[in-house]
């Protein structure tokens, strides 16, 4: 299969690639990625010449339609993903997930080559602290941030142009990743981080916000599992059962790197933190057969904890830059 993969410099994007590159040696892969600050050709340095980088813009239509024209599946990461950052500013996010979704539906729709759109569960909202509710595919949408109204808009596009233009698509949206190159401005490598560069881990409000994690490595098989006999014009949800309060993680890292449970700092919370997100993955492991590897989470961060402590030459330039920006912002202090 000759791939596609949009925003394969990301976090999620490059361990995909990693994970083609691995398990899937019999596909050739072309990265398009706009090398922003989320973005790192060092992520996927090791695979040299196995892979095609492009630096470009998923808005650009003349370069997406031509590297479209060339692949059999287009797998479509790129995306402005931080929440605080499209609280500060959300124009780019407007720009990239919505105008540039745009983009790659009409050269799909040119083209006609097999689409899947990756999306996020905060397209949903949030569901209550207590109780049993979980995220389905017919969960209405109900974006909190304008990262995910962004999402939302996008994943609307891709729906519309199945119907209306027959294009061959399928989308999903997954819980919260952690694992290896995930950017230091994210909660579980920045706290990592932080514990390593001596400075207290931050949590927001209280951190009994509830998250549904999953191993990057687990979401990218499920990706691949839904690529290869997901039923077009479909929506699957992936998760792997991961339900924690962000206190309760943080406390695992803290514990994993020998500190004491209640060495961090509160912050205050951030505007229109959603409470919980729980993903329902049933339709997933029972149509497509697929199931998560990586069930220890306690197991998951400490290798994700040992990567970072190895890697510093990855995320140490990004460090200082990422540290001023939330001071700037006040969250910090």
């Amino acid at each position: 299969m000759r791939l596609l993969v949009t925003g394969g410099a990301g976090f999620i994007g490059a361990n995909f690639v990693h994970s083609t590159a691995r398990d899937h040696a019999d596909s050739s892969v072309t990265v398009l990625d706009a090398l922003t600050y989320a973005g790192s050709r060092e992520s996927l340095d090791s695979l040299g010449d196995r892979i095609r980088l492009v630096e470009g813009d998923i808005t650009d239509e003349a370069l997406v339609d031509r590297l479209v024209a060339e692949c059999d599946a287009v797998v479509h990461f790129a995306a402005e993903t931080h929440v605080d950052n499209s609280l500060a500013d959300p124009e780019p996010f407007l720009r990239s997930n919505v105008m540039g979704t745009f983009s790659l539906l009409e050269a799909v729709r040119r083209h006609r080559v097999r689409l899947h759109h990756v999306s996020t569960d905060e397209v949903y909202g949030d569901l209550p602290l207590d109780g049993q509710l979980r995220f389905t595919a017919t969960t209405p949408y109900n974006p909190s941030s304008p990262y995910a109204a962004s999402k939302a808009s996008a994943d609307l596009l891709v729906r519309a142009w199945v119907r209306s233009f027959g294009i061959a698509a399928t989308i999903s949206n997954c819980s919260n990743n952690y694992g290896p190159y995930q950017h230091v401005e994210k909660f579980i490598p920045r706290a990592i981080t932080n514990l390593l560069t001596g400075q207290r881990p931050k949590l927001y409000g209280t951190g009994a916000n509830v998250r549904d994690w999953i191993h990057v490595d687990d979401h990218n098989s499920a990706v691949w599992r839904i690529l290869e006999d997901g039923v077009a014009g479909s929506t699957y949800l992936i998760g792997a059962d991961g339900e924690r309060d962000n206190a309760t993680v943080l406390r695992m890292i803290l514990a994993l790197m020998d500190r004491e449970p209640d060495d961090f700092d509160h912050v205050p919370d951030r505007v229109g933190h959603d409470l919980r997100y729980a993903i329902d993955s049933s339709q997933l492991r029972e149509e497509l057969g697929w199931a998560p590897r990586h069930t220890d989470f306690a197991e998951g961060l400490a290798a994700t904890i040992e990567w970072y402590r190895n890697n510093e030459w990855w995320w140490g330039p990004l460090k200082g830059v990422t540290e001023a920006r939330y001071r700037a912002s006040g969250e910090a202090r």
